[in-house]
């Protein structure tokens, strides 16, 4: 079958050693120097594109929207699936992989930058590879599917001087703008509490597919597709069967394989916060879940994030919510949801924008804020102070670039990308903590500076997820 590929065929060989030599070598001096040419030429970016369905549809239309790209290669494992097929027959001339490794190997020279949108647990590998490379990178939010493999993207961006951006796109409009014009003029200050929540049902909450009390294993074998390359979907995951209910999204119901809820939108909700108010990492996670399942996520989580105190900002406890009736507690007055009008649809559903719209409270000192997901902005609450503070509020200047014309000028040399990985690291790593709680249903004490969880010695060990399978810890090694 082709999507069972056999160890030593030609192209795995190929595949071992081409990734031998960049081991032995040093990656950036087989490619960097042409991409630095090409850039200073003022060229279009010559952009390759891992994912091209479902959400990577999306950052196709809105890279190709900027008339700044010449899309230069199609990567996909399954390139027979109708949500593929889209957008193949918008570019039939570009050529095409099945496999980013052959693609890197046959076309890396003519490669200046990647657009990584495959499912939450395979970002790591492709983007690896790429930096490795010195090609510039676009990867969808979350970075990576472990706190380790986020630390050596964040190591790898450094170390190979590359333009990278994590698509949380929100983290380039109007919502990026006002948090840091706020948090510097001295509006938001002094936070020592945030609430932030998702309560929009979620795959595993979808009693026709899973009734989770009932799960107790991965779903049984079922035959590969012919046009899929399961092997390469893989990627550095465990060794497991073929099921449909793992495809297309569904992935994200599983540990093994997606981030929750809190990865797919908590880079959407509390990144500006996390960033501006400089949160860093947690000392502390308390998780209380409701539906435990050691397979696929809780039916409701709520997760107590305790930040240290820094430098003048105090200690601050972020709350997070997700599940349909997990409700979290909100200002009595806090009146209508704050929603951005372009955040895209889920991939299962419609957005209620009405009853369960994503959000946020972000209680400052004498203030309360209420925002919502992606590029809204932030309101404050009714209060005396608030009427004080509103005739004398700084200007917000507007975003002179969305996040993929940012990522471009950055690719570039021409602008600085405002969710680079040594931004939305940290935050993906206090993600990977919560994740982490969730799955062991325990307390976690982290210690920030060691990066250690000192309380809990098999979820001090999931921080650096799963052993990769054979061919795929050279990836760590990059």
């Amino acid at each position: 079958m082709k999507s069972q590929i056999l160890k030593n065929t030609p192209l795995n060989l190929r595949r071992r050693t081409f990734l031998k030599g960049i081991l032995a070598t040093g990656a950036t001096a087989m490619f960097a120097p042409h991409i630095l040419h090409a850039a200073s030429r003022g060229e279009k970016v010559r952009l390759a594109c891992i994912g091209i369905g479902n959400r990577a549809a999306e950052d196709i239309k809105c890279f190709h929207e900027t008339g700044m790209v010449n899309f230069v290669a199609l990567c996909d494992t399954d390139m027979g699936a109708p949500h593929t097929q889209a957008t193949l027959k918008l570019f039939p001339n570009v050529p095409r992989f099945q496999d980013f490794r052959q693609m890197f190997d046959k076309m890396g020279k003519d490669i200046d930058a990647v657009c990584v949108a495959t499912p939450d647990f395979s970002h790591f590998p492709a983007a690896m590879l790429a930096m490795s490379l010195g090609k510039h990178v676009y990867c969808e939010k979350p970075m990576g599917h472990s706190f380790k493999q986020v630390e050596l993207m964040m190591a790898a961006e450094k170390k190979y001087n590359v333009a990278a951006q994590m698509g949380n796109q929100g983290h380039s409009e109007a919502n990026y703008f006002q948090f840091k014009a706020w948090t510097e003029a001295g509006i938001l200050k002094n936070v020592r509490k945030i609430t932030a929540y998702m309560n929009m049902p979620r795959r595993w909450h979808d009693s026709t597919k899973f009734t989770f009390s009932k799960i107790a294993d991965y779903f049984p074998a079922e035959a590969i597709p012919g046009t899929l390359d399961w092997e390469c979907w893989l990627a550095t995951a465990q060794q497991h069967a073929y099921n449909h209910g793992y495809m297309n999204g569904e992935w994200r119901s599983w540990y093994d394989f997606g981030n929750g809820a809190l990865g797919d939108w908590g880079a959407h909700i509390f990144d500006t916060a996390h960033e501006f108010l400089h949160l860093g990492l947690p000392t502390e996670v308390e998780p209380t879940l409701k539906g435990w399942n050691p397979f696929i996520f809780p039916q409701a989580t709520t997760l107590a994030f305790r930040f240290p105190a820094r430098g003048d900002k105090p200690a601050c406890e972020l709350t997070w919510y997700d599940g349909v009736k997990n409700l979290p507690p909100l200002p009595a007055n806090l009146g209508s949801a704050v929603v951005d009008p372009n955040i895209p649809p889920p991939s299962n559903g419609k957005l209620d924008t009405k009853s369960r719209a994503p959000g946020k409270v972000i209680y400052g000192d004498g203030l309360t804020f209420k925002g919502g997901s992606h590029g809204a902005t932030l309101q404050m609450l009714p209060s005396e102070k608030a009427k004080d503070i509103q005739a004398n509020l700084p200007k917000v200047p507007k975003s002179p670039s969305n996040h993929y014309v940012n990522f471009l000028h950055a690719c570039k040399g021409e602008e600085k990308t405002r969710s680079n990985f040594a931004v939305a690291g940290p935050l993906c790593q206090a993600m990977a903590l919560g994740i982490v709680a969730q799955r062991v249903n325990a307390k976690l004490t982290f210690d920030p500076a060691t990066k250690q969880i000192t309380n809990h010695k098999v979820a001090n060990e999931l921080l650096a997820g799963v052993p990769p399978r054979k061919d795929w810890e050279q990836f760590y090694k990059l």
